[in-house]
């Protein structure tokens, strides 16, 4: 009987169901906190039907001895005719006979055993000829499959076997073709299937099935019902993966049709339900259209929305609206009084996460506007109270993801790495299955990425590239993150590159970063272009770009694009043009608090100092500028600083005593072998041809013929391999 029960329970007709919009937990409410839709689901304990020999093996574990029996009694069944599965059913029904029965009909056993026969009694004969049609297919197939493998197990030895089973039955997601629907499902099923591909989507994607076969099995799901919402709604989560703006429109669109029609929203909101699904639909759509960039139509969406909102005197809508109308003005100009008044709102209303994420919005927006970091960091303290307070995984995730982005603005590599190692080893307060990969959110794709480019920074590039190896896997190139991996891959390849002096394959890499940030493509070409000693070209394209990052309000660019056109100035000999915008550059990087960027502006500074002959004044300021950059730079600008001081101790030891002179020379052959060390780390070969040339000379000077030739001899393997290009030595400062 025990084995019964277990076949019985696969074989309930799968007769679709028009299900309401709430029969799918948690998917299916409107959007709370940040107005985007997310999928919260509770998995069924329902599922697709598992095969009939991971059935068999299910039953051998629990009863051994009846698995047999049971394979015999399907067996017949299907190999038979109509009357012996109905036979079958008869005998269930026996079951509960006898002064002694089997079953008591109030048992677990029982009250499931008559809920299957009370459901098997209401077919129609043609449903009962489908049950059975289906049951046939159902053995067949597994007998097909069986097949299939005892010729393929002749191939192969038994330890091999077992190791696959038992290496199967460890396995706890379901595979792909587990998964799929291949007919008809019952409305247990179907819930399970779309919660099931939910859950993945939001918390580990890469298990989640393909969009191309997720989207077929939800056209069979739509074509049995179509008026199937939640459906339609993990078509429109499945259509934003692929950046389908057509079918995701429609899909959201029929998702709101389908549950205005089923009539959920009136049962469980009364009269308000038609309006709300109306200003939810009009929101969302808003939404959808603003994360394509079509500001205009998100525009018009949200204005709806806000209407009928304001009709059925919706304040929790209001205030998502609010929250999507404080994002589309940002676009066009700053509105931090828009942003505040919604924080207050959300407080007020009880909306923790929307309130959350406006402090979050605030806070980067004022780390743009250059306000003091310990302020910026109070306040993310605050959110993170309301985090914890009310277990908001996902926005300790973001805020701390926030406060790694805020370190790196500030130049604090040290810090930034703290919070990104804080984040990863983080567990996830949200439940999730086993073997279900935790966190793969943008959050930790933003730490990850950071992650591998400071540890490019500082040479270690073979970490670099086992981090964005991990984040390929996780987040696939079809997955919606992926285009952060990839930028900040194109950037480590292009900084590798050029650092190596292959500027050509620095050249071929400028497109696919351009394709990614238009900005970041663009400065990237300026640099190969100065580098290829077009100076004319590159000046040309950073002045448009400077005068395009001044007017959306891009700071660090701005200042990375001032740098750049000063020593454009000195490769040119026109010295004196480049202090005024080095002194520009410097002011903006105090004024909005780029520590890091102050402190290489300085540098650059001292340099310029250096070539108009003032090497002491040079000095003085290297002093103030060169312990953050020793403490927080990339090794290749450690490298460069400790170059600089080496130049300005030998132009500065030109007027000293002899003996005080050769002291001076001394120290600057060990700033040399410390900048020696910083390039070879980064492979830089250029840096370490100049600084060999430099090591050379002064060892000729002290009379060293030894070290001399040895530095010669290195210089002569490096120029060769990079032959100069014309520009003499003490006019660059990288």
């Amino acid at each position: 009987m025990c084995g019964s029960i277990f076949i019985a329970s696969q074989l309930i007709c799968k007769k679709p169901n028009r299900t309401g919009a709430n029969s799918l937990p948690g998917v299916l409410r409107p959007p709370q906190a940040n107005a985007r839709i997310r999928a919260r689901i509770k998995t069924p304990r329902f599922g697709p039907d598992m095969p009939l020999s991971r059935l068999l093996k299910a039953i051998e574990e629990s009863c051994s001895h009846l698995a047999s029996s049971v394979h015999i009694r399907l067996k017949l069944m299907a190999e038979g005719e109509l009357k012996d599965m109905e036979q079958f059913f008869d005998d269930l029904s026996d079951s509960f006979t006898g002064t002694e029965p089997e079953v008591h009909k109030t048992s677990v056993v029982g009250l499931f055993l008559r809920h299957m026969i009370l459901a098997y009694n209401k077919l129609s004969f043609s449903q009962v000829y489908k049950l059975y049609t289906a049951l046939q297919q159902y053995f067949q197939n597994d007998e097909k499959k069986n097949g299939i493998d005892e010729s393929d197990m002749e191939l192969t030895n038994t330890e091999e076997l077992e190791g696959k089973m038992e290496k199967e039955e460890l396995d706890v997601p379901l595979r792909e073709e587990e998964i799929s629907c291949s007919g008809p499902l019952s409305q247990k099923q179907a819930e399970y299937f779309l919660s099931q591909q939910a859950s993945l989507l939001k918390n580990d994607e890469t298990k989640a099935l393909t969009p191309a076969s997720l989207q077929k099995e939800l056209n069979n799901l739509l074509k049995f019902n179509p008026d199937f919402a939640e459906a339609h709604y993990l078509s429109y989560l499945n259509s934003l993966r692929v950046q389908d703006v057509f079918s995701s429109t429609h899909s959201l669109l029929h998702y709101f049709d389908r549950l205005i029609l089923t009539g959920a929203e009136s049962k469980s909101n009364g009269d308000e339900g038609y309006g709300r699904s109306l200003r939810y639909a009009a929101l969302n759509l808003a939404a959808l259209h603003c994360r394509f960039g079509h500001y205009q139509q998100a525009e018009l969406a949200l204005q709806e929305a806000i209407r009928i909102a304001q009709e059925s005197n919706d304040h929790v809508c209001l205030q998502h609206c609010l929250s999507w109308l404080y994002i589309l003005e940002q676009k066009i100009f700053d509105s931090c009084v828009l942003l505040e008044h919604s924080v207050n709102k959300s407080l007020h209303f009880g909306l923790p996460y929307l309130a959350s994420l406006g402090i979050q919005s605030l806070v980067q927006q004022r780390a743009f506007a250059g306000k003091a970091a310990n302020k910026l960091m109070d306040a993310l303290k605050d959110s993170d109270l309301l985090h914890w307070k009310h277990s908001l995984s996902e926005l300790i995730d973001i805020s701390i993801a926030q406060k790694t982005a805020i370190w790196r603005l500030y130049g604090r590599s040290t810090m930034a790495l703290q919070q990104a190692q804080t984040l990863l080893s983080m567990n996830s307060l949200e439940a999730v299955n086993v073997g279900v990969q935790q966190n793969n959110t943008e959050s930790f794709a933003v730490v990850l990425c950071h992650l591998a480019e400071l540890h490019a920074e500082q040479g270690y590039f073979a970490a670099a590239s086992e981090i964005l190896k991990h984040l390929k896997e996780r987040f696939p190139p079809n997955s919606q993150h992926a285009q952060l991996w990839m930028l900040f891959d194109q950037k480590i390849q292009f900084e590798r590159a050029m650092n190596d002096g292959r500027y050509h394959i620095a050249d071929s890499l400028v497109a696919g970063i351009t394709a990614l940030n238009s900005i970041e493509g663009i400065y990237r070409k300026a640099i190969v272009l100065k580098a290829q000693n077009q100076m004319s070209e590159a000046h040309k394209l950073l002045q448009k770009l400077l005068i395009h990052c001044q007017k959306i309000k891009n700071t660090e660019m701005v200042i990375s694009v001032l740098l750049s056109i000063a020593e454009l100035y000195w490769r040119s000999s026109c010295h004196t043009i480049a202090l005024p915008v080095l002194l520009q550059a410097l002011a903006l990087s105090r004024e909005y608090s780029l520590q890091y960027l102050a402190s290489e502006t300085v540098l650059n500074l001292a340099f310029s100092q250096l070539i108009l002959g003032i090497p002491e004044q040079a000095l003085n300021i290297l002093h103030t500028a060169i312990e953050p950059v020793l403490a927080h730079g990339a090794v290749l600008d450690k490298g460069c600083a400790m170059f600089l001081v080496a130049k300005c101790q030998v132009a500065s030891a030109a007027s000293y005593a002899p003996q005080k002179k050769i002291e001076a020379l001394e120290s600057a052959i060990l700033n040399l072998n410390e900048a020696k060390t910083y390039f070879a780390k980064v492979d830089s070969k250029e840096q370490l041809r100049d600084v060999l040339y430099f090591q050379a000379r002064l060892f000729h000077a002290l009379g060293k013929t030894h070290e001399r030739n040895k530095c010669a001899m290195l210089f002569r393997q490096l120029h060769q391999e990079l032959p100069a290009h014309g520009v003499p030595l003490i006019n660059a400062f990288k």
